[in-house]
């Protein structure tokens, strides 16, 4: 067990500036706290924009240790923690928002309730980069949608982050599962159980093509925008659309000429109100499962980066500064 007063951090002094690694003071667990030896950061496209000050609904104040998702070993419990033992291998969605320190860095005194043990099967890079997608595909297809097996799902956008998860999640709960998806994903999209749909296709041929023109049970919207506004129109009567992206301002008609319902995902509110979260540490217990039985395959970026590319991993999530876009979801290792 580590004595060291100080840690390693990647910080970020200003908006849309660069990442800076110097020694800051290591946390100490407080009530319900765990102490966690970080070994990879998972990076989100919504980190890179609380990085530009865009992201009016996830502020976090300067100077600041980003990063929402973890993956790392237990080094100490606080007061309360039963759950938990040093030495146990974790992976939660815990802080990188609202003042909250985020993973970019050595340690991390996380809340409990918001971690689980880590899929025995995976590594700590590839755990790292789920937490948040799991969470919001689970919300969205179990806790809102409450799908069954049979039913037949459509996830727009298959082979992003919580697209990936979501057409996963679904085919691991019985669903027939469709999603759309550019060229260079249709494969993939395939590879996990689901009947590729390009992008490109008008939405009256595709729901003609797989629904009879019916529509489908339940649609996950993870783009929004247009797509959000194509999912009203691809999801049958009395049906379900949800979405992770729902920002705009859109026209209900062809939802309500249906009957169907709509519901949105907010992943933050658990860590911004602080409410809900042992909802988390069980979303991810379950799906934890999912992954040491083969049901749940993490999307993971090859690229290695350290703490100290941390503007790199960046770059890459954007596909900016010369660096190629992710192919997958980038994971920064810590240790």
């Amino acid at each position: 067990m580590t004595t060291s007063p100080s840690m390693l951090a990647a910080l970020v002094d200003t908006n849309d500036g660069s990442f800076n690694l110097r020694e800051i003071a290591r946390p100490t667990p407080g009530a319900g706290e765990v102490l966690v030896r970080v070994a990879a950061a998972g990076t989100n496209p919504l980190d890179t924009k609380i990085r530009a000050g865009q992201a009016a609904h996830a502020r976090h104040p300067l100077p600041a240790v980003l990063g929402m998702d973890l993956a790392g070993v237990v080094e100490k419990v606080g007061p309360g923690v039963t759950r938990f033992a040093p030495g146990d291998e974790v992976y939660g969605f815990t802080g990188g928002v609202a003042g909250m320190q985020g993973s970019l860095a050595q340690y991390v005194a996380a809340d409990a309730r918001l971690l689980a043990h880590k899929p025995a099967n995976l590594s700590m890079r590839e755990a790292a980069i789920l937490p948040l997608v799991v969470i919001t595909a689970w919300e969205g297809l179990v806790d809102r949608a409450q799908l069954k097996a049979g039913q037949t799902v459509l996830v727009q956008g298959g082979g992003g982050g919580v697209g990936h998860a979501a057409v996963q999640i679904a085919v691991a709960l019985g669903a027939k599962v469709f999603a759309t998806g550019f060229s260079g994903d249709l494969a993939y999209i395939e590879s996990l159980g689901a009947i590729p749909i390009d992008a490109n296709d008008p939405i009256e041929d595709y729901v003609a093509r797989h629904t009879g023109g019916r529509g489908f049970d339940v649609v996950y919207d993870t783009l929004g925008g247009a797509v959000l506004d194509a999912s009203f129109k691809a999801v049958r009567r009395f049906g379900h659309v949800v979405s992770c992206l729902g920002w705009g301002t859109h026209a209900l008609a062809p939802l309500s000429f249906k009957q169907a319902t709509y519901s949105g995902v907010f992943t933050l509110h658990a860590l911004l109100a602080n409410e809900g979260r042992e909802h988390y540490g069980d979303i991810l217990a379950e799906t934890a499962v999912l992954a040491e039985a083969g049901k749940l395959l993490p999307r993971l970026d090859p690229r290695v980066f350290t703490l100290a590319e941390a503007g790199a991993a960046y770059d890459a999530v954007l596909g900016s500064n010369g660096a190629a876009r992710q192919k997958g979801k980038v994971a920064v290792s810590i240790v």
